[in-house]
């Protein structure tokens, strides 16, 4: 299991080290985990919204496109 620096530094590279773009999409992206959206990685039921968000950010599966809405 991956410390959660690593993960946090492993998402900071995936969003080109923006770490305001970074805080965005975690924040949306726990919002809608909170929503019900299906977790894209594998979790343990102890983890909060966010720390999933990080670690789909981190893995790649997702991003500022999957966070927009489209309307």
């Amino acid at each position: 299991m991956q410390r959660t620096e690593q993960i946090t530094a492993k998402a900071l590279h995936a969003v080109q080290d923006d770490k305001y773009l970074l805080s965005i999409i975690v924040a949306k992206r726990a919002e809608q985990l909170a929503n019900g959206a299906i977790p894209l990685v594998r979790v343990d039921n102890r983890e909060k919204f966010t720390d999933i968000a990080l670690k789909e950010i981190a893995d790649g599966k997702v991003g500022l496109d999957s966070i927009t809405d489209i309307k």
